[in-house]
């Protein structure tokens, strides 16, 4: 199956075609965003970490940012900094590079004397960088260059009779087209660990997947914490889910029927096919952030009882089998599929369309979140101290 798409040098293929200002720490996300305002086809973010972050969780935040750079909807770079920051202009961009052989700039506020200065810097580069990527043309690429990122949240009994699985019919579909998707939200497969240690393509595999869910679960324990009182959601309770295991069991159907064949850390490049899985918080965008700075070009999002945010560097669709958040939501909610629990269609035809519309958006079609302009990225972080 083929799509038209963006060829990068590597050899990875983008479905969008951005110039991403990305600020290396709090206190230069308003001058990136005051750059990207001024430049159509340029996109940034907000972010948090960065600064007065521990040596773990500075790495974490490194491998996140330098994974979006080389992220292949991303045409081209410019790193904002501040200068007195913890992300200093050498390890991250050292970082980038090591990942991606793509244009990058870095620019300081306190070396470039300033707001004014660095703004104005900044727009003349993505200006220049803008204009580069205009030049290039969407070719015709193979399918199994993409990778899915699939995520939940806002669920409810609907998800895991019918969006999910959707999903995962899809899935299985990429996977037998030699694409790769990826399933994460550890913490949401708590009381499935025993489902998805059997579905390793190895015996290794599948007990570093179970691992990993323990792993997680006793982490919390160890805190002090029980994840149950924080999992399933105050919303997810009064959708009807009742307890972890049968949000989880839900969950995992997102995953179709494949056997996994590797699990990542959070953020880390995705470099093998087929069905993966990454550790990730439960939380929506931190799981969202870790999949598209692995590599993911598109994410499934779904959801039964609605949620817009979208991600600003790779499309963000929402699917939902919940027919009454539907056609409340019509302007955040790209896809229904409670004609599965209707009875009148089957989890295979809802699949094959789902698919269909996965190759839309891929061909420059926009998400819904994307024509909203409702984006968020939220890197993990377990210490901080200032």
């Amino acid at each position: 199956m083929k799509i038209n798409a963006y060829k990068r040098e590597d050899g990875k293929i983008g479905i969008r075609n951005h110039v991403l200002i990305m600020p290396s720490c709090i206190c230069s996300s308003g001058v990136a965003r005051k750059i990207a305002d001024a430049v159509e086809g340029a996109v940034t973010f907000e972010n948090a970490q960065g600064c007065a972050q521990v040596a773990e969780d500075t790495a974490i935040t490194l491998e996140i940012l330098s994974g979006l750079a080389a992220n292949a909807n991303v045409y081209a770079t410019i790193v904002i900094g501040l200068g007195c920051e913890t992300l200093q202009e050498k390890p991250i961009c050292d970082a980038i590079k090591a990942k991606t052989d793509k244009p990058l700039i870095y620019y300081s506020i306190q070396d470039e004397d300033g707001v004014k200065n660095t703004v104005a810097k900044g727009v003349e580069a993505a200006k220049k960088f803008v204009a580069e990527a205009n030049k290039m043309k969407r070719e015709e690429c193979d399918l199994a260059g993409i990778i899915l990122g699939m995520e939940c949240g806002g669920s409810d009994p609907t998800s895991g009779l019918s969006s999910n699985v959707v999903v995962g019919n899809v899935s299985d579909k990429l996977v037998d087209l030699g694409a790769t998707t990826v399933l994460s939200e550890t913490v949401e497969a708590i009381g499935a660990e025993d489902v998805l240690r059997e579905r390793g393509l190895t015996p290794e595999i599948g007990e570093k997947i179970y691992r990993m869910i323990r792993d997680t679960e006793e982490k919390y324990a160890k805190m002090g914490a029980e994840v149950r009182s924080g999992n399933p959601s105050p919303g997810n309770k009064d959708g009807g889910l009742t307890t972890l295991e049968e949000k989880s069991l839900g969950c995992i159907h997102k995953s179709g029927t494949r056997p996994f064949t590797d699990a990542y850390e959070y953020g880390q490049m995705l470099d093998k096919k087929g069905l993966l899985l990454m550790d990730s918080p439960g939380h929506d965008m931190v799981s969202v952030t870790g999949k598209v700075a692995g590599g993911a070009q598109i994410v499934f999002f779904t959801t039964g009882r609605g949620t817009p945010a979208g991600f600003p560097i790779a499309p963000v669709v929402k699917i939902s089998g919940n027919k009454e958040r539907v056609q409340r939501y019509k302007d955040f909610i790209d896809f229904d599929t409670s004609a599965s629990i209707e009875g009148t269609k089957t989890i295979d035809e809802l699949g094959d369309e789902l698919l269909a519309f996965l190759v839309e958006i891929c061909n420059g079609k926009e998400s819904l979140a994307e024509e909203n302009d409702i984006s968020a990225v939220v890197i993990n972080s377990n210490y901080s101290f200032c």
